[in-house]
């Protein structure tokens, strides 16, 4: 992979000093290059290219420099650009390069941070020169008089206001839970994983101490979260707690720079947010459950160990600096009418439904087996209220046994394994996330242990119109809506089978009648209109018909009362101004019309695919069911 600019034709685009800045070289007697003053690093390479007329190549390495000016284009929050007219900007090559336009790539000319990457390059040379020449001294005075830097005034050009902060969350909270699950390898700094670690508990605190938990979602990849945080929505995925293997086709240290920055802005964001709730920070646990916890967990862990142990458990609530009076906050009214009375009365109803959701799990106590994971129930179960434990052997962190006999669910996921307690529901961990994502605790029946789950459904899915809702969802509307729909088990699925086949034999019955009664009304009108020709051909052939009709009265004959369907009217109207208005399109509009339709009908296609498959799976289930009761035990 190559590094260029992207080509104008402009010639005094970039300057041959600007490139040794970034090299670290310093800057030789000549002016502003043309397009060929680019550095280009080219893999396997001996060197780097000479800038265009001068026939003198730099002495770097290419890949080293290329890494320096990667890392920094990281850190400012620079990113490639993709050309329209690749080949033309790439002279004509179709080999794989990276883009980057020349004003972003001045942008970084007087970054001070390039200073410390020069002082920490002469650092490694002059360290690498002592290890050479077993200078031990001097190898310990240069560790202590290593070049840092910070990244803090990069966080606060990149982000000038907390909600920018707040929004840009997303891939700083990901990354920094992805490295605190990373094992103490050579791949990543130890330091680097301590630091992701403290970062994300204490995140996770200030989410349970705020109640902003809102959607849980388990999948493949990891655990979804979202969290509403100062009104903005913010998603983030964790790992589940799996032994970890590193891959060799993944390049750690682009990574570990992304990292280095999250974990700079994850800090300050950490630090506002504990001073929005008056917490200490770094947190504290409360005096009465730290003073609690003491005598048992001292013999787990080292005292500087023990306090980060204790806050990632998750088990206790945070100290605060002062204690504030709880005030229910009052929603002002003001006289409104029509449309503005109806918004608020709905924004009303939000806020209601939202202060419910908050509290979903208060008053209820969850016992965690060891063969759950622990960190995740935690984690949601106190962020709406409830309280939970484990077993004290397991992890720090325990607050009662499971001999309480206070506790109102115990979370298993292996059944059969102890004799029940009267007085608690066993579920399995599902029922909590997929209580929290419906926004009511849903019956505990469907969650019994060794019970088929039903399935677990995204909460970051709406469905539109036309789309295919599975019956599960239909099902937990029905719920949120305070409707009882019940779980039909099999032998009422067979009454309901059978009713349908007893409906279907009256419908048929209902279906002969009125044909009958339309062989009744076919014939009578049969015979009226033969009388009606018989009185024709009884009139003389050769009687002019106006003297035939004033000596005769006219005859009324019985006719049938045809009734107007406005409705099916209307819609041919509808369907009739539609077709002529397309008629009525240009070409480009008819075109884009057509592309409309055709991507509904593909919709309408899929949902009725996955339909048809799910009555497939319904009936294939229903034949095992059914083979299976009649099987002979």
């Amino acid at each position: 992979m190559e590094f260029s600019c992207k080509y104008k034709r402009e010639k005094s685009l970039f300057s041959l000093d600007l490139l040794r800045h970034f090299l670290g070289q310093p800057s030789q007697a000549g002016g502003v290059e043309g397009l060929g003053a680019l550095y280009r690093a080219h893999a396997g390479g001996s060197g780097a290219t000479c800038p265009l007329g001068t026939g003198r190549p730099f002495s770097v390495e290419p890949w080293a420099a290329w890494r320096r000016r990667r890392r920094l284009c990281i850190l400012k929050g620079i990113y490639p650009h993709e050309p329209k007219h690749k080949k033309k900007v790439n002279k004509g090559s179709t080999a794989a390069r990276t883009f980057y336009l020349i004003k972003d790539i001045k942008f970084l000319l007087h970054e001070p941070i390039v200073n410390k990457f020069r002082e920490y390059k002469v650092f490694v040379r002059k360290l690498r020169k002592a290890y050479g020449k077993s200078e031990w001294n001097t190898v310990e005075r240069l560790k202590d008089n290593k070049p840092n830097y910070k990244l803090d005034h990069i966080v606060k050009e990149r982000y000038p206001t907390f909600i920018d902060a707040l929004r840009d969350l997303d891939d700083a909270l990901s990354m920094c839970f992805l490295f605190s699950t990373f094992p103490r390898t050579g791949k990543c700094h130890v330091h680097t994983i301590q630091l992701c670690r403290r970062l994300a508990v204490e995140f996770m605190h200030y989410v349970i101490a705020a109640r902003a938990l809102r959607k849980v979602f388990l999948s493949i990849k990891g655990i979804y979260y979202q969290a509403e945080v100062l009104g903005q929505p913010i998603v983030w995925i964790t790992p589940y707690t799996f032994s970890h293997d590193h891959p060799t086709d993944v390049d750690y240290r682009v990574m570990a720079t992304f990292t280095e920055f999250y974990t700079t802005l994850l800090g300050f964001v950490n630090f506002r947010l504990y001073q929005s709730l008056n917490l200490h920070y770094p947190p504290k646990l409360e005096g009465q459950a730290h003073t609690e916890a003491k005598a048992s967990e001292d013999t787990y862990a080292l005292d500087s160990e023990s306090s980060m142990e204790k806050l990632a458990a998750l088990s206790a609530s945070l100290a605060r600096v002062v204690v504030p009076t709880e005030e229910e906050a009052e929603v002002d009214e003001f006289p409104a009418d029509g449309e503005m009375a109806a918004q608020e009365e709905d924004h009303r109803k939000e806020l209601e439904a939202q202060e419910k959701h908050k509290k979903l799990f208060e008053g209820l106590k969850f016992f965690l087996n060891r063969e759950v994971p622990r960190e995740a129930l935690a984690f949601v179960i106190r962020s709406f209220g409830g309280l939970v434990s484990w077993d004290k052997s397991l992890c720090i962190g325990a607050t009662y046994d499971v001999t309480d006999s206070s506790i109102t669910h115990q979370i298993v996921d292996r059944p059969g394994q102890q004799t029940p307690t009267i007085g608690r529901y066993y579920v399995q961990p599902q029922w909590v996330f997929d209580s929290v994502n419906a926004r009511l605790l849903l019956p505990v029946s469907d969650y019994f242990p060794g019970v088929q789950l039903p399935p677990h459904l995204s909460p970051f899915v709406s469905e539109k119109e036309g789309d295919y809702v599975p019956p599960e969802k239909l099902k937990l509307l029905a719920l949120q809506r305070g409707e009882h729909p019940g779980n039909l088990n099999e032998s009422e699925q067979e009454d309901e089978e059978e009713d349908n086949e007893g409906d279907d034999e009256e419908g048929e019955k209902e279906e002969d009648i009125e044909a009958g009664s339309e062989e009744e009304e076919e014939a009578r009108l049969t015979a009226l209109e033969e009388r009606r020709m018989e009185g024709r051909v009884q009139a003389p052939p050769t009687a002019p018909e106006e003297p035939r009709m004033e000596g005769k009265k006219p005859r009324v004959m019985a006719g049938t009362v045809k009734l107007e369907d406005r409705q099916r009217l209307a819609q041919e109207e509808e369907s009739e101004a539609k077709r002529l208005a397309i008629m009525m399109m240009k070409k480009r509009e008819k075109y884009l019309y057509n592309k409309i339709m055709f991507g509904k009908r593909r919709k309408i296609r899929e949902a009725n695919k996955l339909a048809e498959k799910r009555k497939a799976h319904d009936e294939a289930v229903r034949s095992e069911k059914k083979a299976k009761k009649a099987r002979p035990v």
